[in-house]
């Protein structure tokens, strides 16, 4: 089992449509850490584990509660929302980047299997 690790570009979104920057977001999935989380870290920011599980269902219908939220948007994008007790985040990703980390980090997890003899 190994790390995974990529950059995923992200809108920030925010009520001011000129306002909108695109921040490189770091997606990490340690199997040996813990095999059901992601950590998802921002360039200055706070740094959230977010289950992988719901990063996957939120690719297809709105998904979580609490602190994390995720949910499509549009055919071609998706909305990852983030609390703290510093302030919330709402970035808007493309959805092939998510997804291609996730088939990453299923595959990162699996086990080889032995061979019997």
């Amino acid at each position: 089992m190994s790390v995974v690790e990529q950059y995923a570009r992200a809108h920030i979104v925010t009520d001011a449509p000129e306002d909108r920057d695109v921040v490189p977001v770091l997606l990490r999935y340690d199997p040996q850490d813990d095999p059901r989380a992601i950590h998802v870290s921002l360039p200055e920011s706070h740094d959230w584990t977010v289950s992988r599980d719901v990063v996957e269902r939120g690719l297809r219908a709105p998904a979580g509660t609490g602190d994390v939220r995720v949910w499509p948007c549009g055919r071609v994008t998706a909305v990852l929302e983030l609390h703290s007790a510093g302030g919330a985040r709402v970035l808007q990703f493309d959805s092939k980047a998510l997804l291609r980390f996730l088939r990453r980090t299923y595959a990162a997890a699996e086990v080889p299997a032995t061979h019997v003899h």
